[in-house]
């Protein structure tokens, strides 16, 4: 056999590697509105830039007929490309292959891939698409899950990590995504659940489908264990692509800056966006989209606890992360899913090296027994310690409510915020003024001859001593009172004078967050 005979013998075992699972079961994933494994890697890197690693890896389990049963690549296609011009490392599950299912050498693939992500200082994206532990190589496949979950908490805050769910992915299998940074879920194809339904109905008797049970839209509404949900493979897929364009490579670096033309950045049109009167109700997206650059704007977890809005924006062509109180849910109150919710992407902020610019309009921590037996101490303190903890610029512009416990949660002075600016009509003070004036003035007003007419003076008093910016902007608190026209202009110039900020923290092995 000649050397030409050899390298044909080559590329024959490579096609073979290729086809994965052969056409029949190619077409069956079709069928279901899926792409094949090397498919999704073809939408997600740059044309002609995707390498691929241990492709030759095969599985070495002989019980249960496995020894006859071939498995090119072990069910799982890994390697490194590029995603706007700068280097990933990714693995994609091929459920064609064993179902996708994971044994000791898909794990073994997946393993390696992270260590080099690591190494290199490069993000990692995990294309699920799996039947879960490969049942016939018993608890070695488990320990090959130990594996990943090792790395994803390990390079946790080093690499960005991005999970895509496009298939099922149940049982151990879901603990890897929910580790990572973000999690995306395909609509209709995707489900993530440590229990199916069917063991469900079995130990309960509850009867559910795997849709309602853990599907896209459960998910990034309900449970919060996802971050976006899309429409299509192709559109999720292009969610990494645009989130990526948000992040730096690795902990040590910034993230990538965008060319922006110059441009007025007075805001003549924000002194219409929020009511005067501090009970009715706006949407603060507006807010948003008048001070970020044109189109900016990426919402993480849109449709879970939407009584706060997080995501990443850019200024002047500058990442910066989002956390804004949304008056139009729940009049903006902070409540367990909220707290959860911001103190997770705090900390992502703060992980990678992106400012975290805070909308507050606030009311407060939302009363109630559910909340209260559900651990809402527990939870709001997450906030506290999530902004206390981080040392990127961090920046608070008080829109107009800033009531009690939750205006010293969200990036006080007191826990560590570098400037906070306030609008003139700001309220920021322990209660709201109706609520404060019903405890200071109770005797007056009820031995008043008018007790309504006494109450709105009272309240209209304490509106006029406290409840204003201009008596904490005279304690320090706030920096200053700013027109609400020169809200970008003044992000702008904070961001320039904060671009060297550097802040260390004790000496320590870890805090101890109250999870």
């Amino acid at each position: 056999m000649d050397i030409y005979e050899k390298i044909n013998e080559l590329y024959d075992r490579r096609r073979e590697v290729e086809l994965g699972g052969g056409d029949e079961r190619i077409e069956k994933q079709h069928e279901k509105g899926k792409l094949t494994a090397r498919e999704r890697i073809e939408l997600l890197v740059d044309k002609g830039t995707f390498v691929e690693l241990n492709p030759f890896i095969e599985h070495r389990t002989t019980d249960f007929g496995m020894g006859e049963q071939k498995g090119p690549g072990d069910g799982v296609v890994t390697g490194y490309g590029k995603v706007n011009g700068r280097p990933i490392y990714l693995f994609s599950q091929d459920f064609t292959v064993f179902g996708g299912a994971l044994g000791e050498m898909h794990a073994k693939k997946i393993a390696n891939v992270m260590d080099l992500a690591a190494k290199n200082g490069t993000p990692f994206v995990g294309l699920n698409d799996s039947g879960g532990a490969r049942i016939q190589e018993g608890v070695v496949s488990l320990d090959g899950y130990g594996h990943i979950f090792y790395r994803n908490s390990i390079y946790s805050g080093v690499i960005p990590q991005i999970s895509v769910i496009m298939g099922p992915c149940a049982g151990g299998a879901v603990y890897s995504p929910a580790i990572t940074d973000f999690v995306i879920m395909v609509e209709k194809t995707s489900q993530m659940f440590i229990t199916g339904p069917k063991v469900i109905e079995t130990v309960t008797g509850e009867k559910i489908s795997a849709e309602d049970l853990g599907g896209a839209a459960v998910h990034n509404s309900i449970s919060g264990n996802a971050h976006f949900s899309a429409a299509t493979e192709e559109e999720a897929l292009m969610t990494v692509r645009k989130l990526l364009s948000y992040l730096p490579q690795n902990n040590e670096e910034k993230p990538p800056k965008v060319q922006m033309k110059d441009e007025d950045d007075y805001r003549p049109d924000l002194t219409d966006v929020i009511p005067f009167d501090a009970v009715r109700p706006y949407d603060v997206r507006t807010v948003i989209e008048q001070v970020v650059d044109p189109e900016s704007f990426m919402e993480i977890q849109r449709d879970f606890a939407k009584n706060i809005v997080v995501g990443f924006a850019r200024v002047k062509g500058e990442t910066v992360g989002l956390v804004c109180n949304q008056p139009k849910v729940m009049a903006g109150g902070l409540d367990i899913d909220s707290s959860d919710k911001a103190a997770r992407f705090i900390r992502t902020c703060d992980s990678f090296n992106i400012p975290i610019i805070t909308f507050e309009d606030v009311t407060g921590f939302f009363p109630g027994v559910k909340q209260e037996h559900g651990g809402i101490i527990r939870h709001g303190a997450k906030i506290l310690y999530a902004y206390s903890e981080a040392t990127v610029p961090k920046l608070t512009i008080i829109l107009r409510k800033a009531y009690g416990g939750a205006y010293v949660a969200l990036n006080s002075k007191s826990i560590g915020a570098d400037l906070v600016f306030a609008w003139p009509n700001a309220e920021i003070a322990v209660m709201g003024p109706q609520g404060a004036a019903n405890i200071i003035f109770a005797k007056e007003i009820q031995n008043s001859e008018n007790p309504e007419q006494t109450r709105q003076q009272k309240i209209e008093e304490y509106r006029k001593k406290f409840a204003n910016p201009y008596v904490a902007a005279a304690r320090g608190m706030v920096d200053d009172v700013i027109d609400p026209r020169e809200t970008r202009m003044k992000i702008i110039q904070a961001l320039d004078m904060l671009r060297n900020k550097k802040e260390s923290r004790p000496n320590k092995k870890h805090g101890n967050i109250p999870l």
